[in-house]
């Protein structure tokens, strides 16, 4: 049997199982390949998991191991190095396993899709974790100016309170951090959205439920909005065909 599977804390909120194993039903391998999910509410689980599944071939990783992962690979691909968080590992011949990120190619292809061409927006990303650098790395390479928004303001970053006055200067608002997943799907970051307009985008990396509250919210401002399930589709498809390169 070939195993696939998913690993982070919790996996409730997930697609992925039901994602790939329709894709085997589909490609007529379902009795020969799984997808199973895999809670390691401590990251120091993952050699103790990989000891017990002889028989897997590959792990797609979400929130929170993407970077607490990266100390249990033995090498990375170009896109893990690039984005430094890894949701795909590639388990090699001789059980060498390999970090790679396909969040970046799927955030970076729908992102194009979604935003006009030849535009000039600069974009606001809201959290700082292993999803957000995936993000940050696909708005350098499509030369997006950007800033980040955290609850504390650096330097760098910027803090929610100090949205009241920027947010007219930033046309694209992007969701990378966990807030408004179901089951929490109640919440949203803490924007002004009253300030919002259609000259706005808003995309949200979170793709349950479909429509957040983040995006409701936009939406009700005029603003365009984009969910999480067309990234999710991309970089799982990147995903299976990294485990199969």
């Amino acid at each position: 049997m070939n195993i696939y599977g998913l690993i982070g804390y919790p996996l409730g909120h997930s697609f992925s199982k039901k994602y790939f194993t329709e894709k085997f039903e589909q490609m007529g391998i379902g009795t020969s390949h799984v997808y199973e999910l895999f809670e390691l509410p401590d990251i120091q689980q993952f050699p103790e998991l990989i000891k017990q599944q002889p028989d897997l071939k590959g792990l797609n990783v979400t929130i929170p191991h993407k970077q607490a992962v990266m100390p249990f690979m033995d090498g990375f691909d170009a896109s893990a190095i690039k984005v430094g968080a890894v949701n795909v590992i590639k388990i090699a011949e001789g059980g060498n396993l390999i970090g790679f990120n396909s969040d970046y190619y799927g955030f970076k292809i729908s992102l194009e899709e979604f935003i006009p061409a030849n535009t000039s927006l600069k974009a606001l990303v809201l959290g700082n974790g292993g999803a957000a650098k995936a993000v940050i790395a696909a708005l350098n390479d499509l030369s997006i100016p950007f800033k980040v928004v955290s609850r504390t303001k650096t330097d760098d970053n910027l803090a929610y309170e100090d949205l009241k006055t920027e947010i007219d200067n930033y046309q694209l608002i992007i969701n990378s951090s966990p807030v408004g997943t179901y089951p929490k799907a109640d919440v949203c970051p803490d924007i002004p959205y009253e300030l919002l307009t259609s000259d706005h985008y808003l995309y949200d990396l979170v793709y349950n439920p479909v429509q957040t509250l983040f995006l409701q919210k936009g939406e009700d401002q005029g603003a365009k909005t984009h969910n999480g399930l067309k990234m999710l589709h991309l970089q799982a498809e990147k995903a299976w065909e990294i485990w199969n390169s």
